[in-house]
């Protein structure tokens, strides 16, 4: 499978979302909505991309009891989104609870379960009062999620080959923290190039601020998708 890129829509309303699906749509068929979207505008707005074809990964991150994420999935996703995330830390019942409500949706949707956060190293996570390392942690969710029926998994992409490793394959990674070679990691803390992530394994990256502040933000998608579809062979 190769590396396919998804855009984050991290923007504030409708109006600056649907100029850049414009101005992207010849690069770009994944989008990621996430929290500050989806809070202004809803449901909706899932429902009209799906609508145009647009491919949408709804980044909400639910982490609640099962009973609750399980409702929830069934009422988002049936508005047309093609993955979303839940939290992978809540669980195995609340994992499965997910799955299972995304198995009675029409359309397919395949849940997505975030291992760590990749703002967080091992001094972060220190100070909450866990003291593991981030890299297996998160190997260590990737493989309770997949026992639990995810479909695959949010990780840096330090993480990829060992997620690969002990999931298999098929399984689903999705890395954020993506960041040009020249480019600061802002508020990210485990972060590769394109390249990098794509030679690893990534099934996806995404990506946010390369492409939207970029003088040129069609260039500079068409720069990532040259770089993950580069010469060197994966895996």
């Amino acid at each position: 499978m190769k590396t396919e890129l998804i855009f984050a829509l991290d923007v504030p309303d409708r109006k600056e979302a649907q100029r850049l699906i414009k101005l992207l749509g010849g690069e770009v068929s994944w989008h990621k909505i996430g929290l500050e979207l989806f809070l202004r505008e809803g449901a909706g707005l899932v429902e009209r991309m799906a609508d145009q074809g647009k491919k949408v990964f709804l980044d909400l991150k639910l982490h609640d009891i099962p009973r609750t994420v399980g409702k929830s999935v069934l009422q988002v996703g049936s508005v047309g989104a093609s993955m979303m995330t839940i939290h992978a830390a809540g669980g195995s019942d609340m994992i499965q609870a997910a799955a299972e409500a995304a198995k009675r949706i029409k359309k397919p949707l395949k849940i997505i379960a975030v291992t760590v956060l990749t703002s967080l190293d091992a001094q972060a996570l220190k100070k909450i009062g866990i003291k593991r390392n981030p890299g297996k942690w998160a190997v260590e969710l990737a493989y309770v999620a997949r026992r639990s029926g995810a479909d695959g998994v949010v990780a840096s992409p330090r993480e990829i080959k060992a997620i690969k490793a002990a999931c298999g394959t098929d399984f689903i990674v999705i890395t954020p923290g993506i960041r040009m070679p020249d480019s600061p990691p802002d508020d990210q803390r485990r972060t590769a190039t394109p390249s990098l992530a794509a030679r690893m394994g990534a099934d996806f990256i995404v990506v946010g601020r390369p492409i939207r502040e970029a003088v040129n933000p069609v260039a500079a998608a068409r720069e990532i998708k040259k770089m993950i579809a580069g010469p060197l062979k994966r895996r």
